[in-house]
């Protein structure tokens, strides 16, 4: 294997700033130490995942029930989601118990780190252990480089972070492996020990680092996935009593990876396929539900045909393509639109409310969104909404006025920021409805209709007169 540049830096060193970093309060941390911590990193898409493995042990004389973790500011800048779950046994047999967490609200450690707290399904007395699994999606921390790119060189990117895992509590052993897309590894930190085989990076193993340790690394590698982030998605779904839910989403998506330079061949573009435009992507795919129908996509300039919708009882896929393929830097606004069956998505609870039972998130895949609107338009005549949802999201109301529409439609506004695909869960939308607002919109069309008649038989009569 060809040798890689990287960088040394001394452990004794790295130790001796840990020190001086070791915090004089949060005294609970000093509770509980980590006995092995594996992490994972997967640098394999623009999405970051990161599977942390931790076996605590509780030193302390008192019961501890939560668990910190610790995150860097940048970290924490771009944190999208965490999960946590407690696991027993091993291989086949192990087991998965979802665990709650939630920011913690604490002062800041050192350097400004942010912590999230684990709370434990049962306290751990001193002695006693317990294994988690901690799963986190960072998005936008892929550092393209260079930032501009002609259409025919590869899309090479940094990635920052640190050998050691920052944590508050001190850590008997710890491994952290780093995963690339490709063989191709341009440099690496080298913090011993440290070695590279094939795609995978391995820091470690690491034995007794203090709390707050920290060993910044510097990974440059390709990655040539398409950078896909919608900066804002509105998705509209409105409710029909007489049987539709109808979906309008509208997307501004643009490609975040190096920008494009340079002039733009489609001859070389559409005869060389693997050799230029590697990281570019000329379509998308987006999960719908099951028995869609009347489904279109257009952009500004008006329907596109280049697309392949693919149903059956389980699911269905749309792919399509823009008008152009997407480069770095490049944008692309369209809309994307369907009807669904209303007995599927809509239920009545055992109170006698109904709700929508429909699916959060962006139906794109491997999509970062940075700005989701979900607005949900209930029947005119609804009352009472409320959203269950199993994450922070900022909610409001809204009237929205239609055809016929009296005292015009509540409208519930989900709102959410940094939405990966993760997020796509169902969610609930309860609200309160009287059956005699069903005869509203027939009334209204009928009460239309009686008015154009006499209205028409009035104007032959004053225009038979006329000719009289």
């Amino acid at each position: 294997m060809e040798e890689q540049p990287h960088f040394r830096v001394p452990l004794s060193l790295l130790l001796f700033l840990s020190l001086f970093l070791l915090p004089t309060s949060f005294s609970s941390t000093h509770d509980l130490q980590i006995l092995n911590a594996e992490r994972r990193i997967d640098l394999t898409s623009h999405i970051i995942k990161v599977y942390l493995t931790l076996k605590v042990e509780n030193l302390g004389t008192s019961p501890a029930s939560e668990v910190h973790l610790a995150f860097s500011p940048a970290e924490a800048e771009h944190l999208a989601i965490v999960k946590a779950a407690a696991t027993s046994g091993k291989r086949k047999k192990k087991t998965y118990i979802p665990l709650d967490v939630k920011s913690a609200e604490l002062p800041d450690g050192p350097n400004g780190t942010k912590f999230f707290t684990v709370t434990l399904l049962t306290s751990l007395n001193k002695g006693e252990t317990a294994t988690l699994e901690v799963l986190y999606i960072l998005t936008h921390s892929l550092e393209p480089f260079p930032v501009e790119i002609t259409q025919s060189e590869s899309q090479l990117v940094y990635f920052r972070d640190s050998a050691i895992l920052l944590s508050p509590y001190h850590v008997k052993e710890q491994t952290t492996f780093i995963k690339t897309p490709s063989t191709r590894v341009e440099s690496f930190t080298v913090v011993d020990p440290a070695k590279r085989a094939g795609t995978e990076l391995k820091y470690g193993p690491y034995e007794d680092q203090p709390p707050y340790s920290y060993s910044p690394v510097l990974v440059h590698f390709e990655n040539n996935n398409p950078f896909a982030v919608v900066e804002e998605l509105e998705r509209e779904i409105e409710i029909s009593h007489w049987g539709n839910v109808q979906v309008t989403e509208r997307y501004r998506l643009v490609h975040a990876g190096a920008r494009h330079k340079g002039a733009f061949s489609r001859v070389e573009y559409q005869t060389r396929p693997d050799a230029t435009g590697v990281s570019s992507f000329k379509h998308l795919l987006a999960k719908l539900p099951p028995k869609v129908h009347s489904v279109y996509y257009r952009d500004e300039i008006g329907n596109v045909s280049t697309s392949n919708l693919r149903t059956d009882y389980r699911k269905s896929e749309l792919e399509f393509q823009p008008r152009y393929p997407l480069f770095g830097g490049w944008k692309s606004t369209f809309v994307i639109g369907y009807g669904l069956p209303l007995q599927d998505f809509l239920f009545e609870s055992p109170d006698g409310r109904r709700y929508l039972n429909f699916t959060f998130g962006c139906p794109l895949t491997q999509t970062v969104v940075d700005k989701l609107i979900l607005k949900v338009v209930l029947p005119e005549g609804s009352k009472d909404p409320t959203a269950v949802i199993p994450f922070q999201v900022d909610q409001h109301l809204e009237i929205k006025y239609s055809y016929l529409d009296v005292i015009g439609r509540t409208v519930v506004v989900l709102e959410k920021s940094n939405v990966v695909p993760e997020h796509n869960v169902p969610f609930q939308v309860y609200y309160t409805f009287n059956p005699i607002f069903m005869l509203a919109e027939p009334l209204m069309l009928s009460i239309a209709i009686f008015l154009f008649f006499v209205a028409s038989v009035s104007y032959l009569h004053a225009d038979l007169s006329i000719r009289k």
